[in-house]
């Protein structure tokens, strides 16, 4: 089950080694198609933000690019730091962060974007790319929802049902793209200029779901465990079946 907007970011902090240790990496045909698309490779500087552990700082950094990491949790920025040292981290919001001007090539946002202020953060991003420059905004989907049920799903399902209901809000759901795709260029401070969406599976031990779900911030601990228990139950090993949409948007002129 997906993360919402609502629960404390700081979830994640809180649990940082898990969190590093628990997420999934994106799919590989992520950065491949950005760099078919030409903006991703070779001396591109990329600014990252909400970074996390650098789940997508290494696939970027083997791309040949720079990147600078925003990332306002101390746990997971100093995790980020340790593994990839040449990364420059910026410990802070970011909404509050100070970022130079016409500096990056590539602004990056992966299962963040749904946590930010987005007219504070678009007309930021839109001074810190440089002229041309662009966006992509990603997410990992955790359940593909055209994908057949598996049986753990439906155990998934059940105890997500229990809860009681969560207003959604104004905020798209995480899989309706189109609408991220409207919110995210509505300022115009940029243009789509893509999207994609890339279906993925990864086998998961007990250990693992339990691990990524505790990452979840809209689970408790006992859900938590009764997924694992769930896992068990199965075996001991499920198949997930994932969901990365991708929304690349060019940097628009004119725009302040």
């Amino acid at each position: 089950m997906p993360d919402q907007v609502g629960p404390d970011p700081r979830h994640f902090n809180a649990h940082a080694a898990v969190y590093d240790r628990g997420r999934p990496p994106y799919p590989q045909v992520l950065w491949d198609r950005l760099g078919e698309l030409r903006v991703l490779g070779a001396g591109t500087r990329v600014v990252e933000l909400g970074a996390g552990s650098g789940q997508a700082t290494g696939p970027m950094l083997r791309a040949g690019a720079t990147v600078t990491a925003v990332e306002p949790g101390p746990a997971l920025a100093a995790l980020l730091k340790q593994r990839w040292p040449e990364v420059i981290v910026y410990l802070g919001t970011a909404e509050a962060v100070v970022l130079p001007d016409a500096a990056f090539d590539l602004a990056v946002v992966a299962t963040a974007i749904h946590w930010f202020d987005l007219p504070v953060v678009l007309p930021k991003l839109h001074r810190t790319v440089v002229p041309g420059g662009h966006l992509a905004v990603c997410r990992t989907a955790f359940g593909n929802p055209a994908a057949p049920l598996t049986a753990f799903r439906e155990r998934v399902s059940q105890i997500a049902a229990r809860r009681t209901p969560v207003p959604s809000g104004s905020t798209p759901g995480e899989l309706d793209t189109a609408s991220w795709a409207r919110r995210l260029t509505a300022s115009g401070h940029f243009v789509t200029t893509h999207v994609e969406e890339f279906a993925w599976t990864v086998e998961l031990t007990t250990a693992q779901v339990k691990d990524l779900f505790t990452t979840f911030s809209n689970w408790t601990a006992a859900e938590v465990e009764e997924a694992a228990c769930a896992v068990e139950d199965l075996g001991g090993m499920v198949l997930e079946h994932y969901l990365t949409p991708l929304i690349l948007m060019r940097r628009a002129a004119g725009a302040h």
